[in-house]
Order: structure tokens, then sequence, then C-alpha cells
């Protein structure tokens, strides 16, 4: 049996390096909110956003890293939270949600790793298909400073590559948070 190929960047994670509390400060999530949580990789940011939203809320981590999402069910067993669902799926492909069901999508620091095998237009055309209408966009991204960490300089992208690439989908910057030493959070939104 062919063993399934490992996504770019699958098992690191930058949320050691970053002031998460920055991070959740700006994303603001309150109670009931239903986040997608794309490119979750083993959880770390999953597991804080369930426990933000609370019961009431639901966090869909997406990955094509079965691995990883492994992760984040034990995690979700083990804290007990029960408002976590794992969704195995290539974002490159498609997103397995209903149309506007989401809130609030976070990528990661995987927005560069998708757009080395793709154009970024079925992903961001993806992520606009879940989002509600007023929904929110919110982009964690290495600075475009040489690293390490991070990826190589050529594939970072800087705040404006990340809002040249959005303002097609109809996503209208909200806020650029500096939220570390090489990282920063662009928060973008829909029309209501």
């Amino acid at each position: 049996m062919e063993e399934a190929r490992k996504p770019h960047g699958a098992g690191r994670s930058a949320f050691d390096l970053i002031d998460t509390d920055r991070v959740f400060e700006a994303l603001n999530v309150r109670p009931s909110t239903v986040i997608l949580d794309l490119g979750a990789g083993a959880g770390n940011y999953t597991v804080r956003l369930a426990e933000t939203t609370g019961p009431g809320g639901r966090v869909f981590a997406l990955d094509a890293w079965e691995e990883g999402l492994a992760r984040v069910r034990e995690r979700a067993s083990l804290e007990r939270l029960g408002n976590i669902e794992t969704l195995l799926a290539d974002a490159n492909e498609s997103i397995p949600l209903e149309d506007g069901t989401i809130d609030l999508c976070l990528v990661a620091t995987v927005l560069h790793d998708l757009l080395r095998d793709a154009t970024g237009e079925t992903v961001l055309s993806e992520i606009l298909r879940v989002l509600k209408r007023g929904g929110k966009l919110a982009v964690l991204e290495f600075k475009k400073i040489e690293g390490p960490p991070g990826p190589p300089l050529r594939i970072r992208l800087s705040e404006k590559d990340v809002e040249g690439l959005l303002a097609p989908f109809g996503f209208h910057t909200d806020s650029v948070s500096d939220v570390g030493e090489y990282h920063y959070l662009l928060i973008a939104s829909l029309p209501g």
C-alpha cells in the first residue's frame, strides 16, 4: 500500500514562536463561534480555539496530514473538548463543509505552503464559500525576512502579498498585527 504524501510543513508548528496572547486577542473569538482551523496540523491552535469558543461553539480542524489529525482527536479527548471535529482533506482541492457555515477561518503559517502546490485560487474560493457573510479570515504568516526559523524567503508572503491574494475574492483587510519577532497576523473580512 502506498504511503500518503506528507504535506509541506507537516509536523512543524510556529505556535511556540508567536505571542499567542496577542494572536487570540486580535482574533476576538466569542462563545458559540464556528471556526475552521485550516492546516490544523497537530492542533495547537485548534485546542486553544475550542477552549475559547466553549461548548456552544465548534472548531473544525482540517488537514491533509492524518497523523496530525489523530493527535488533534487525542488531545480533544484528553482535554474533554467535544466541540472539535477533524476533517481529512486537501484544501487545495476542496473544503468538506457546507456553504456559509464558518464565522472565522484561521490559516496559521500554511498559506505559503498551499501556494507551493497551487495558485491559491481554489483554497481561497473554498474559504469564501464556507464563510458566512461578514465572516473573517485570519492569516498568520512568517514575516518576509530571512530565516531561520521558517520557510525560505522566496516563498514567504508579506502583508501586501496576502492582501493582494485576498482582494479579488472580496476580502477587506481589517487589521495587521505584529505577533512576534517572526510573524504577523492579518485579519480580513467579507462584507456583511
